[in-house]
């Protein structure tokens, strides 16, 4: 068992919230919603965990939607970017 086996980017979950979200009636195949998790977590800043109540502790109402809000933009902005660059 590796340290990193106890971490995780907490942004990760939210990614994937957000694209369900957005791309509710649309099927996509599973390596461009790959490609498009990898493009909005890397428009992120890391925030690791080790449990997600560590997070939810320590947030304020304010960053929690300033946090939502970077993650929901970051994820519109990587459908787009993928869309725009995929090989058709």
């Amino acid at each position: 068992m590796s340290l990193l086996d106890n971490i995780r980017n907490y942004y990760e979950n939210w990614v994937l919230e957000e694209l369900e979200s957005l791309l509710q009636d649309r099927r996509l195949e599973e390596e461009m919603l790959t490609d498009i998790v990898c493009v909005a977590l890397n428009h992120l800043p890391p925030r690791y965990i080790k449990h997600e109540v560590d997070m939810v502790y320590y947030l304020s109402p304010v960053e929690y939607q300033e946090m939502r809000d970077k993650v929901r933009n970051a994820v519109k902005n990587a459908i787009q970017y993928v869309e725009d660059h995929s090989r058709k």
